[in-house]
């Protein structure tokens, strides 16, 4: 069976490589990582990944959320942002993109797991229909 591809969108390159490196120890693949929201719908559609892994605030002219909100739309890759905002009006923006899930920062490889196996599940059954 493939590996499930994961594409990890986030500015901060330490933090980047630390999310990929735990991915890779639950078994996932991750053939990029992305620093804006531009390069991030480049790669979803280069690379065919499964699931987006992006964080809401990045560098450049484009948000997480915008950035997502085009991969959701193109090419049906279900989302899930990593976060450390809190503010409202930032979070209901996000929420208007329908994601599969949000994980803050910082977080458990445990829980990285879990809240990727649930947006994938729900993703497939979504499918489905």
């Amino acid at each position: 069976m493939d590996r499930i591809k994961i594409l990890v969108v986030e500015d901060q390159t330490i933090v980047a490589l630390n999310i990929k490196n735990k991915l890779k120890n639950l078994g996932y693949d991750v053939p990029c990582t992305a620093v804006s929201g531009e390069e991030a719908i480049k790669e979803a559609e280069l690379k065919k990944v499964d699931l987006v892994l992006m964080d809401i605030m990045l560098k450049g002219n484009m948000d997480g959320i915008e950035a997502a909100r085009i991969i959701k739309s193109r090419f049906g890759i279900p989302v899930i942002y990593l976060t450390a905002c809190t503010d409202c009006e930032t979070l209901e923006r996000a929420e208007a993109t329908e994601p599969e899930g949000y994980i803050s920062k910082p977080f458990k490889e445990e829980d990285l797991y879990e809240i990727i196996e649930t947006a994938l599940l729900k993703s497939r059954s979504m499918k489905r229909k």
